[in-house]
């Protein structure tokens, strides 16, 4: 899996996503205890409320910010994105309202909705072999997961010698050193869309109708869902199971997402072999029938209880539910890859960006509103039913002897088509 680091050029670029990572992280915790600072109890439901409008400004903005930069050289639109990420950072330290983190989770997940994107696309470009690209996908989970695993352990490491917001420190730093190496790498000449300027709703759509056109990618917007659930469940309430429920201390909160960290981690180093073996559909859908059956435990756990286990069984349930994750994330953009073009590559990122996260406008304020209204038991179960719903229309919706992405007709779908 290491040889695809002899690429210079990801190499650089997947050293800056580690550390910009890392930087996340830490801003995860210490966004968490922020949050319950302000609002003791009712701690998820603002962290709800700040997730959902970070969904808001990926699913509404990232489009649109595709269309306008689509034409723009790569390296000054990331080093733009990374430098306005730093800039909102170091505000966070001086927050005393919440309504003042939903104003800067905004401008910085806005540009993250800008770097994201534009990042992914680059790496298909950069590995042109596809056993390079699913090594490069495994590496690239990796780099996700350390936002739940080494992050949150340096986080409790810090937590033991400084206040939890300084960490957000930490996050600028991330996002800097991010911006300095994308400047010192040559990255690859994309070609532009093909023939003349195209109108802007044209570009922001055609992602999306690319999506649309295949049988593939329609599942991959149900398997989309299913990730969301859990997902919803273990970075809203989390901070509620650990602080109120359980009445751990605040360093049990980084060991909780540690272990749904390392649970996405461990599939995520086995990814590429089994995919080899087994391919994308077995290896996705095994995550959407893992997921359901794992929140409905969790369920159960919550309402009904499990005495002083309860810590233990929480940390086995988190651990599945992230490879669970990991297995339906790490092959996911070797469909997007396999229905694009060059040309086309970044608008069906881009729609994959805005699409899958337009799911946690759904689970976000399940987990966060109704567990606040109703208790956690009943957002758990909530949450179940959602994930029960996407996986049974991922398995519906992907045949089993679909053709390949390249066998199915294109010709509308990988062309930037012209104004009438």
């Amino acid at each position: 899996m290491l040889a695809v680091l002899r690429n210079v050029t990801y190499r650089r670029l997947f050293v800056a996503q580690i550390v910009a990572l890392i930087g996340t992280g830490l801003l995860t915790v210490a966004l968490g205890l922020l949050a319950y600072d302000l609002a003791g109890r009712n701690a998820g439901a603002v962290l709800g409320t700040a997730l959902t409008i970070k969904m808001l400004a990926y699913v509404g903005l990232a489009p649109v910010i595709n269309a306008l930069v689509a034409r723009l050289p790569k390296k000054p639109v990331l080093i733009g994105a990374d430098l306005i990420r730093a800039v909102m950072a170091l505000c966070l330290p001086f927050i005393t309202d919440t309504w003042q983190i939903y104003v800067v989770i905004f401008l910085l997940q806005s540009a993250s909705a800008t770097f994201t994107p534009a990042f992914q696309s680059l790496i298909p470009t950069i590995l042109k072999d596809e056993r390079d690209y699913t090594r490069a996908l495994s590496l690239s989970r990796l780099a996700y997961d350390m936002e739940a695993l080494v992050s949150p352990a340096l986080a409790a490491l810090l937590l033991t010698l400084i206040s939890y917001d300084n960490l957000f420190i930490g996050t600028v730093a991330g996002f800097l050193f991010s911006a300095f190496m994308v400047a010192v790498t040559v990255l690859p000449r994309l070609s532009g869309p093909a023939g003349p300027q195209t109108s802007l709703w044209h570009r922001t759509t055609l992602g999306a109708r690319i999506f649309w056109r295949n049988r593939r990618l329609r599942s991959l917007l149900a398997l989309n869902l299913v990730v969301a659930a859990p997902t919803a469940l273990v970075l809203v309430n989390t901070v509620v199971y650990v602080r109120d429920v359980l009445h751990r201390p605040d360093t049990d909160l980084a060991l909780a997402l540690a272990c749904f960290g390392v649970g996405s981690m461990i599939v995520a180093l086995s990814a590429p072999p089994v995919l080899d073996r087994f391919g994308d559909r077995a290896v996705m859908l095994t995550g959407a029938a893992l997921i359901p059956a794992v929140l409905a435990g969790a369920t159960l756990l919550t309402m009904l209880g499990a005495g002083g286990s309860r810590w233990w069984l929480l940390l086995g349930l988190w651990f599945l539910l992230g490879a669970g994750n990991s297995t339906i994330l790490t092959p996911s953009s070797r469909l997007l890859r396999d229905a694009s073009t060059e040309e086309t590559r970044p608008y069906v990122f881009t729609a994959q960006f805005s699409l899958s996260h337009a799911c946690y406008i759904l689970t976000y304020p399940l987990a966060g509103w109704l567990g606040a209204a109703a208790g956690l038991g009943w957002a758990a179960l909530a949450l179940t039913i959602i994930a029960m719903i996407g996986s049974a229309a991922a398995f519906l919706s992907w045949p089993r002897h679909a053709p390949a992405a390249s066998q199915e007709p294109t010709t509308e779908e990988q062309t930037v088509e012209q104004p009438s």
